[in-house]
């Protein structure tokens, strides 16, 4: 079975499994359940599909899936518009899905880094494909430490270094949405051997993304909510909003908001002045914020 076929047949599983016949409004087929979810009869049945052209595209033997197909399911198995468009980017033939570009280094777009300066009150990450950082300010780097400096992997660092886990608070809530982030990628780039790799290696090094990776969650952009326990300045919360760049989609620029007058937007300002001192003038006064 071709790779990219089955990565769609697990996912129509995935969503199948987790939509009872009550919540798709439909009377359960008779006879014993060996599922937790629909039947792929049932599922044929609301999608206007007969039981064995379904059973060809979860078994990864349908070859081509119309575009008419793909909306008839995601109505029937009640997806998300990210959902959907995950459907279309697995359902759509490799050779026809946006490659993820040569394998020369990506440049930060100049219009992403124009606004990431006008935005130096608050930490800003500029994102790029296979979640490599292309840059990030000095209050970035001032909040979560010095290793997301450019080239660095933001996933390797949030899966693999420990002091991810000790500075995010709520680091599951921040991680799951990521490996769906990393899903989703895949879905567009199924031939980036350099993104596929890195997947391969966090799933073997971690197994919360092994876990994530294998319930088929899938997500873009999501708003989260990241509490922070800071070294030396304490609890911060910050909202995370990220902006997809007009030129360059594979560009997200991530910003970590604050509440006015909240505690956190107090001492961002003294965050912001150390981050801007020579590193042993740093090291002599950290005990002063």
């Amino acid at each position: 079975m071709p790779a990219d076929r089955a990565a769609l047949g697990a996912f129509l599983r995935s969503r199948r499994d987790r939509l009872t016949p009550a919540q798709a409004g439909i009377t359960a087929f008779p006879g014993p359940r060996r599922v937790p979810g629909l039947r792929k009869e049932e599922l044929a049945v609301l999608a206007g599909l007969s039981p064995d052209h379904y059973s060809r595209l979860e078994q990864g033997r349908q070859p081509t899936v119309t575009d008419q197909v793909v909306q008839a399911l995601s109505r029937a198995l009640q997806l998300d518009e990210v959902e959907r468009q995950h459907l279309r980017d697995l359902a759509a033939p490799t050779s026809h899905r946006r490659w993820a570009g040569p394998e020369t280094a990506q440049r930060p777009d100049p219009g992403m880094l124009r606004l990431m300066g006008a935005l130096g009150h608050v930490p800003v990450l500029l994102l790029g494909r296979r979640s490599q950082v292309l840059a990030g300010n000095g209050l970035l780097r001032a909040v979560l430490g010095p290793a997301l400096e450019p080239g660095a992997s933001f996933a390797r660092w949030l899966f693999l270094d420990p002091d991810a886990r000790v500075r995010i608070v709520n680091w599951a809530d921040f991680a799951a949405p990521a490996v769906g982030a990393l899903r989703y990628e895949v879905g567009r780039h199924p031939d980036d051997r350099r993104l596929t790799d890195l997947v391969e290696e966090l799933r073997r090094s971690d197994p919360d993304v092994a876990q994530w990776w294998d319930d088929q969650r899938v997500t873009f952009r999501t708003s989260v909510t990241k509490h922070l326990a800071h070294p030396t300045a304490g609890p911060l919360t910050f909202g995370i909003e990220s902006v997809v760049g007009p030129h360059d989609p594979e560009q997200r620029l991530v910003v970590y908001t604050v509440e006015p007058d909240s505690p956190t937007a107090r001492v961002l300002p003294l965050l912001a002045s150390w981050a801007a001192e020579p590193q042993e003038s740093r090291q002599a006064g950290e005990t002063a914020i």
